[in-house]
């Protein structure tokens, strides 16, 4: 028996149903569009009234019967004004309208490319916050992110510029190598080519990573506010010290963040070493050390390149001497070793008598010797002695003395410097582009944020003694010569520079009767690759005239032969 079909409704009231319902909707529509202003005026009366009854709530008992003797004399006054209740109508039914509209939400969460983001950055640590006994895991495979981060913010580019993390608690966060490879993650994984810092709390079990603004590179060389014997070496992020100098930054004046560093017998920390690779601006620091120490006292310039970058203070007042040669080196630093033990002869004998020490034992005297490895090896071809021999009595006995030395070399000439010098020059400075693990070798101490490959020039870390890796960026303090530096710049150099020392007929330096300088007629013959003098050198004084004598001076470190009295500085006419 064939089955019948089953009765289908006729497609006409399909249709009859679609219509009605598309016309129930469009008038729906309509009545809102109509009724919108109405809407809104009755759902802002409710949210005022919804305000009142909780003020009142709010409102102590004893305070309600004057606050509504109030609220009666507003309403008694505004209906005995004219047009009173029309005007009273007028303003509720404006701010129930007001309170009543549709906000548009804002938007505080991440979007959906900031949610993939930190999602695959959650899956990433997974590895090495998850263990397969934790019944718990904080991280893992396909786990919410939202547990594990929170305090994100991206940039413009949808990159992460801050994330705190939170880690469990059986995680080595006391292992360096640990630390390391989080860190190295998070820095590959939130964008490379930025300085990242990493704040660990231990206790809290939580890491901070935040991308660290770029140090300004546009305050130039000037004269800073500071005490005698501080030397500003260069300029840091402003929660890591708690001092600030004003500067001239361009055309304005702002408060900066400086690295101050400490000299004289005072310091803990006497002597520096500056460390970069070639264009990194280790001469620039120097440059703007000399230029500040030559406020309160002398300095001595060796320079190993041989590229005239402190020509600009040739014959400058308070320039003892600028060489460029091995013979004027070996000479300028056997005076320097001199001169460190006659400070400390006279000073000795003072105290003895009962007396302070001479001025010309506490004037302050800089000594700066720019890549002395070059002069090492130049010695070494000549098979005379080594130019860093004669540092270590300036080195070892300046700070009693008020010498200071500041030495700076490259990376590549590290394994030339002698103990001496690594041992001493206990302030360290490293400048331009270096691996974490280059900075440790000479800070004694990794870097607390994450070096970038592309940095500009003067650009770097510092470290006094024991102190915390800070970050650096020098003052602009480029050869005034130099025609490729910023025109600005150098004229702020040439601002800075001594006046040139008076000349005689014959172009030499003028004797000074009060320190009763000594001349020799002629130098010591230049060997290959020095740089001859053209004038007769001027020897430094020894004390005044008047000054009790100091006795025969000791044996000079190296072998160097001993002059009579205090061996003069050489100096460039």
């Amino acid at each position: 028996m064939a089955r019948r079909p089953l009765p289908r409704i006729p497609s006409s009231g399909n249709d009859r149903i679609a219509r009605s319902r598309e016309l129930a909707r469009t008038a729906a529509d309509n009545a809102t569009d109509v009724l919108h202003p109405l809407i809104t005026i009755s759902r802002g009366l409710r949210l005022l009234a919804a305000a009142g009854l909780r003020k009142w709530a709010d409102t102590p008992k004893d305070r309600r019967g004057p606050a509504l003797f109030l609220a009666a004399v507003c309403v008694l006054a505004v209906a005995l004004a004219p047009y009173g209740p029309l005007l009273g109508m007028i303003g509720l039914m404006g701010v129930a309208g007001w309170k009543g509209r549709v906000r548009t939400p804002v938007r505080t969460g991440p979007d959906d490319s900031q949610i993939a983001r930190l999602q695959a950055l959650h899956d990433a640590l997974v590895p090495y916050f998850s263990v397969p006994e934790d019944p718990s895991p904080l991280f893992a495979h396909g786990g919410e992110w939202a547990k594990a981060f929170s305090d994100h913010e991206f940039d413009g580019d949808g990159r992460l510029t801050r994330l705190r993390v939170k880690y469990p608690a059986y995680f080595p966060d006391g292992e360096a190598e640990a630390r390391a490879r989080i860190e190295q993650l998070l820095h590959a994984k939130s964008g490379r080519g930025r300085e990242y810092l990493f704040s660990w709390d231990e206790e809290a079990n939580q890491l901070l990573m935040s991308v660290l603004p770029a140090l300004p590179t546009t305050i130039a060389a000037q004269r800073f506010v500071t005490a005698p014997g501080e030397l500003v070496v260069g300029f840091t992020d402003p929660d890591a010290v708690r001092r600030t100098v004003p500067v001239l930054d361009g055309d304005a004046t702002r408060d900066a963040p400086p690295v101050v560093w400490r000299t004289g017998p005072r310091s803990t920390e006497p002597h520096l070493l500056a460390v970069g690779h070639p264009g990194s601006g280790t001469t620039s620091l120097l440059r703007s050390l000399a230029l500040q120490a030559l406020t309160h006292g002398d300095v001595l310039i060796v320079e190993g390149s041989g590229t005239g970058e402190y020509a600009c203070l040739t014959g400058r007042d308070g320039v003892l001497a600028v060489e460029c040669g091995l013979a004027g080196a070996l000479a300028g630093l056997e005076w320097a070793a001199h001169e460190t033990e006659r400070r400390l002869i006279a000073a000795n004998r003072a105290r003895q008598a009962g007396h302070s020490a001479p001025d010309d034992a506490r004037r302050p005297l800089c000594i700066l010797v720019d890549r002395p490895s070059v002069f090492s090896h130049l010695a070494a071809a000549d098979g005379g002695p080594d130019p860093q021999q004669l540092l270590q009595v300036p080195l070892r006995h300046g700070r009693a003395a008020h010498v200071t030395v500041v030495v700076a070399d490259q990376f590549d000439s590290l394994e030339f410097l002698n103990e001496t010098v690594r041992t001493h020059t206990r302030a360290r400075v490293v400048l331009g582009p270096a691996t974490p693990e280059q900075v440790k070798s000479v800070l004694g101490a990794p870097p607390h944020t994450t070096p970038t490959s592309d940095v500009p020039p003067g650009r770097g870390y510092a470290r006094m003694g024991t102190g915390a890796v800070l970050r650096l960026q020098v003052p602009a303090t480029p050869d005034p010569y130099d025609d490729a530096a910023s025109e600005a710049h150098r004229q702020a150099v040439l601002e800075l520079l001594p006046e040139r020392q008076a000349t005689g007929e014959a172009g030499a330096p003028q004797e000074q009767p009060a320190a009763g300088p000594r001349t020799e007629p002629a130098a010591e013959t230049a060997g290959p690759g020095d740089t001859a003098l053209t004038g007769p050198r001027e020897g430094v004084p020894a004390g005044p005239a008047d000054a009790p004598p100091t006795g025969p001076v000791p044996e000079p470190v190296g072998g160097a032969p001993v002059r009579a009295g205090s061996a003069p500085v050489p100096a460039e006419g």
